[in-house]
């Protein structure tokens, strides 16, 4: 069974990531933004939106908020968002959202008014007065990445443009949506529907100063750095394995293996095999680890 890939980017969607980039609070260590961000860009909210934030989850009607961005009309733009959600009914989100599997709120209209004041709020007081060098970034990123697709196999293409990600064949699984983001690289968004499957992906797109090295070669070097995850290397080398048996194979805690783990994933150097939102299985990203030394080769070698 093979399903369709496309690569797509509207303003709306990045609006989405940046916000819930600013939830995911556990994360903030994580993202190459860092917990700076996070505290500068509540020092500009005001007191109330700030607290109301506070009391937000990634919940599931936060997932129900990810699909009613993609099916909103295009060109997908907060403004034309919020128009979209004042005039929607609970009718009407019903009979759009049906054909994918996602649980709705049981009061959707109250849901629709939390939902339009979150994202007006968030569009006013931090999104409209993001840089739009970052906007533009994404969307030539993938126009570039939409033309490049026909010239790879859809498991290569995949592999290479979320460095590492493997959506197994679904019953059901119509379409894997790709959609770069910037806010909360290098950790993907990823929500299943059903017969949709939506990835927002760490687009490697930055800003740094261009003789610096790239993100993603300074992370992967800082991971390498361990001898715990150079034995998770070394034993996936043999196949794939579960989290558990990586864990039960290194000795070491759950909580200590999984962050090992997750710094491999971070840095692109293993493949992380998911069917629809569950992560079933590890294996390695051989052609991350030849392509690295060849990277670092070009950028010390670079004026």
């Amino acid at each position: 069974m093979r399903y369709a890939i496309d690569v797509e980017f509207q303003p709306l969607y990045e609006l989405m990531n940046s916000l819930h980039t600013y939830l995911c609070r556990k994360f903030y260590k994580k993202i190459e933004l860092s917990p700076a961000w996070a505290n500068e860009v509540k020092a500009r909210l005001t007191p109330e939106f700030a607290e109301l934030l506070d009391l937000s989850l990634l919940d599931r009607d936060w997932k129900a908020a990810y699909l009613l961005a993609y099916l909103s009309p295009n060109p997908k733009t907060p403004q034309r968002f919020l128009h979209w959600l004042e005039r929607e009914s609970a009718d009407s989100i019903r009979s759009r959202t049906a054909a994918y599997e996602v649980e709705l709120p049981e009061d959707i209209e109250a849901f629709l008014r939390r939902l339009h004041q979150m994202i007006h709020e968030w569009n006013e007081q931090y999104f409209r007065h993001c840089d739009p060098a970052v906007i533009g970034a994404l969307g030539r990123h993938a126009s570039s990445e939409a033309r490049q697709r026909e010239n790879e196999t859809p498991e290569g293409f995949v592999d290479r443009l979320t460095h590492g990600l493997v959506f197994e064949k679904m019953a059901g699984l119509e379409r894997l949506l790709l959609i770069p983001q910037y806010h909360f690289q290098p950790v993907n968004v990823i929500y299943h529907y059903g017969k949709l499957t939506i990835c927002h992906y760490a687009s490697d797109v930055h800003f740094e100063d261009p003789g610096m090295p790239t993100p993603r070669m300074y992370r992967a070097l800082r991971s390498l750095g361990e001898k715990n995850r150079l034995k998770i290397l070394k034993y996936l080398e043999k196949g794939p394995r579960t989290f558990i048996e990586i864990a039960r194979h290194l000795g070491l805690s759950k909580g200590i293996a999984h962050d090992h783990v997750s710094s491999l994933r971070r840095a692109g150097l293993t493949r992380a095999h998911f069917e629809g939102e569950t992560l079933t299985i590890y294996s390695l990203r051989m052609s991350a680890i030849e392509g690295l030394s060849a990277e670092l080769t070009e950028y010390i070698g670079s004026e």
